[in-house]
């Protein structure tokens, strides 16, 4: 079934973006993990105090909450008593009582918009915050040769006015067609996703105004059953069709995109290709129905029901190999993941164990970066430790094949050891093949034999690794574990370079 956003998702507050603090973990008691906290939420017992009611929670109710042995805090409408999770957070404790008696929306996002909250913290919800109605809004829909209105109650306070779809069909002997027509001309890199299951046609695009992306959706149940679906909007059909269908709720829905809720569609696994001996490579395979384009930079989030708690964590799309320039236009190519499995990884775990032909849950294309700073950028530098490669792997693509302006690429690879090294050899054979493109490892735990740089990322390395050449336009991407990110921004703007300069993935 497609999950069109329920009501209390998303919120138009929500700033949804990692800021540069990151996360901070702190060491958990024993018997304080998460599998442990699912067991505990499913024991039975009263998290909420309430008994069991749900109620509906005044802005003056929640403020009452906000000590350590009382801790209500609202997450998009929802009320939940976070006091016996207090344990468990791997942020401790003083993080959650930066949202104690509030709404904590934003700093929920700030830090793990991934997380399936809702899952975790289904058996402490409180109830649902007190808010005024909503006021009906009027939207036009072309429903075949006349035009209708309807109204629909929306759920989000969209910050502009809403914008609404035009759109034309016309039916062939044996297709239908549907154009839908937008403010400017759309590249193929990922501003439209197209979903179409059991006779739902779901196109969601974005459109950038004021540097903000919004979201339209287009969400219709189609008069009949389709066939087959084609990246061209071509719809199968069989006899003439009166109408093209009818809108579903939510349709025609405007707002940022930030505040949306995540859609997901199920994808087969197709391969699990080894690249180290803790790393794989996952082929997935899209729904017949579904064209997206995950563009460069943007990760996409898995989703799966493990031990009945949902696991969603975001991954970074990476090419089939470096060497092999992907047919984008193919809509059949699916999507590569370079996963690492750690031994104590709720999701990770439950991934390697998937077989060919299983099932898992994939979002659509989310992330902040942008390939408009690389235009007119000559001196590309990539800082990657450990899986923060797989964004890096697609841009080294992309400055070698698809850029005319960048004249040098560098990678510093940070690693533990030397069989850590993702696409080592590749890496290697690209150097050797193209003057453009430099990679320098650097391990902190190096066996005896090893003869490059050793160490961790610091003042001394950023500094021989970083310059400005005469004339030069320089930009530089950050990618690794949140510490390490941390401290290779500060260094890299210790170095000259500036906000503008820098961009650091998040996840």
């Amino acid at each position: 079934m497609l999950n069109i956003p329920t009501q209390s998702f998303p919120a138009p507050s929500s700033q949804q973006r990692v800021g540069q603090s990151g996360r901070t973990k702190v060491a958990l008691k024993p018997g304080h993990s998460l599998m442990d906290w699912i067991r505990y939420s499913k024991s039975g017992k009263d998290l909420t105090g309430l008994r069991g009611r749900l109620i509906e929670v005044t802005h003056e109710e929640l403020q009452k909450h906000n000590t350590r042995n009382d801790c209500w805090t609202c997450i998009r409408g929802m009320v939940y008593n976070v006091t016996p999770y207090m344990d468990y957070h791997p942020g401790g404790e003083d993080e959650l009582m930066k949202a104690a008696g509030i709404d904590g929306t934003d700093l929920f996002d700030q830090v793990h918009r991934w997380v399936n909250y809702e899952s975790m913290l289904k058996e402490c919800l409180v109830g649902r915050m007190a808010t005024k109605p909503n006021t009906a809004i009027k939207g036009i829909f072309n429903t075949g040769n006349k035009i209708t209105t309807s109204t629909h109650l929306f759920v989000y306070a969209v910050p502009i006015m809403c914008c609404l779809y035009r759109y034309d069909w016309f039916q062939t002997a044996t297709t239908v067609h549907l154009v839908i027509y937008t403010q400017r001309k759309i590249p193929n890199s990922g501003c439209t996703v197209v979903d179409l299951e059991a006779g739902v046609l779901r196109v969601e695009k974005w459109q950038l105004k004021m540097d903000v992306y919004f979201v339209i959706y287009f969400i219709y149940a189609m008069t009949r059953f389709v066939i087959s679906f084609s990246a061209l909007s071509t719809l199968s059909a069989e006899g003439k069709w009166s109408s093209l269908g009818e809108p579903l709720e939510f349709h025609n829905t405007f707002l940022s995109k930030k505040d949306r809720a995540l859609f997901f569609r199920d994808c087969v696994l197709v391969s699990k290709t080894e690249v180290n001996h803790n790393t794989r490579v996952f082929q997935l395979q899209l729904p017949r129905g579904t064209v997206m384009h995950v563009p460069v930079g943007k990760h996409v989030y898995l989703k799966s029901l493990i031990q009945g708690t949902e696991a969603v964590r975001p991954y970074t799309p990476v090419d089939q190999s470096l060497s092999v320039v992907p047919d984008t236009s193919s809509e059949k190519t699916g999507l590569y993941l370079m996963i690492k499995v750690y031994p104590d990884g709720l999701l990770t775990q439950h991934l390697n164990g998937l077989h060919i032909g299983d099932h898992v849950s994939v979002s659509g294309p989310e992330g902040t970066f942008s390939l408009r700073p690389l235009r007119d950028t000559t001196v590309l530098y990539l800082l990657a430790a450990g899986t923060g490669f797989t964004p890096m792997s697609r841009l080294i693509r992309v400055a070698l094949h698809e850029s005319f302006a960048i004249r040098k690429t560098q990678l510093l690879f940070f690693n533990r050891r030397e069989e850590d090294i993702l696409w080592r050899r590749e890496l290697d054979e690209l150097t050797a093949q193209d003057e453009r493109f430099q990679v320098e490892h650097i391990l902190s735990e190096p066996c005896e034999s090893w003869t490059g740089r050793k160490g961790r990322v610091d003042d001394t390395i950023i500094k021989d690794f970083l310059s400005r050449p005469q004339g030069s336009k320089c930009y530089v991407c950050v990618c690794g574990p949140t510490l390490f990110t941390e401290q290779t921004i500060r260094l890299v703007k210790q170095q000259g370079f500036s906000e503008e300069e820098i961009h650091a993935f998040q996840g």
